[in-house]
């Protein structure tokens, strides 16, 4: 589970094992919640995640969309900068 990021409290990571399973995705985790994001629109795709938290991880989907695809088809990641 390689961590990418972490920003104001989240952690995001994805995990690479034979792409686990689609559709592509990361996994934002606070220290109550663990909830998958799509990559396709950094919506949230089952469980919780508070409200703001849950906007700040798709604006970092949004942003670094195309690494985070190159990751999830590669198996080859990278850190990526924090939201500012």
């Amino acid at each position: 589970m390689p961590t990418i990021s972490y920003f104001y409290g989240i952690i995001i990571v994805m995990y690479l094992r034979n792409k686990e399973h689609n559709p592509p995705h990361v996994h934002a985790i606070t220290q109550d919640f663990d909830a998958p994001f799509l990559i396709a629109t950094g919506e949230i795709m089952e469980g919780e995640f508070p409200q703001k938290a849950k906007a700040l991880v798709k604006e970092f989907i949004l942003r670094y969309q195309e690494e985070l695809l190159s990751m999830w088809e590669t198996e080859v990641y990278k850190k990526l900068p924090p939201l500012d």
